[in-house]
């Protein structure tokens, strides 16, 4: 549940977000603009309003779930002792106090599950549809990664720099397609693009453990040597590359840092 203060009664209807994606899609498959009729719904189900009316400030709301990975299938998912599964949820509201997401992360044993819930809490009103996943499956892939050029030594900076061809604009490029993998993945490396290296603060004290990268685009122009072969055919295709309908920080990454002892330790978020 999210129980910090922030308005909450006012927003876009969860079932409308996923009704227009619903719409969006079907566009795309048929491959033709929508008529006047659809048009119209379409634009009715973007509406933003007040809501939940009867809903304060400080009342608790169920938060949205994310993500649920399992340790079994992901080799770099490194889980406190006696569990195996990740669930990441949040709050899908923004302009948290001291902060914009409200995130939670549940670590469980699947031994555990006996009896998984059939539906989900949620709460019929959203901040903004970008906090609205769309359900799709992960598959992962273990993929190496390399550290985020302006960390590197300064020898290696330099070798890296005699390496690029900077006068072909199709030249292989350390930082595009060599060093931080793009979209969703569990470990790796911060691509730190936006405001440069910084320092992620430990809140026990001890240093910091990148654990999940919560991405808007799998690939975007600048990358798409990352992209997997199994989607190659579908690079030139509009939305390909946003499965989950995820949107964090302008179109950009959300960071979530975990204690590098105990995964267990409260989390700092970062957004690139």
């Amino acid at each position: 549940m999210c129980a910090e203060v922030h308005r909450k009664d006012r927003g876009e209807l969860l079932a409308h977000v996923r009704e227009a994606r619903r719409m969006r899609d079907d566009f795309r498959r048929r491959g033709t603009d929508p008529d006047d009729e659809e048009r119209e719904r379409w634009e009715a189900l973007e509406k933003r309003g007040r809501y939940a009316p009867d809903v304060r400030p400080e009342d608790p709301i169920p938060l949205l779930a994310v993500g649920q990975f399992y340790a079994r299938g992901i080799p770099g998912l490194e889980a406190p002792s006696g569990c195996d599964l990740l669930q990441v949820l949040w709050c899908p509201f923004e302009r948290h106090d001291g902060h914009q997401v409200h995130l939670r992360l549940v670590w469980r044993s699947t031994a555990d599950v006996s009896k998984p819930l059939a539906t989900l809490p949620e709460f019929p009103v959203v901040g903004r549809e970008g906090y609205v996943p769309s359900p799709c499956v992960v598959h992962p892939e273990t993929v190496r990664e390399y550290q985020y050029v302006e960390l590197l030594p300064a020898d290696l900076q330099a070798k890296v720099d005699r390496w690029t061809n900077w006068d072909d604009e199709d030249a292989p490029d350390y930082q595009s397609d060599l060093s931080v993998a793009p979209g969703w993945k569990i470990g790796g490396f911060v691509a730190w693009n936006v405001t440069g290296p910084g320092e992620v603060p430990a809140h026990c004290g001890r240093s910091m453990r990148l654990l999940l990268t919560v991405a808007t685009h799998e690939w975007d122009g600048g990358n798409r040597s990352w992209v997997p072969v199994e989607d190659q055919r579908s690079v030139g295709i509009r939305g390909a590359n946003i499965p989950t309908d995820i949107s964090v920080s302008r179109w950009g990454k959300m960071y979530v840092f975990v204690c590098a002892e105990d995964a267990s330790h409260p989390h700092w978020i970062m957004t690139q």
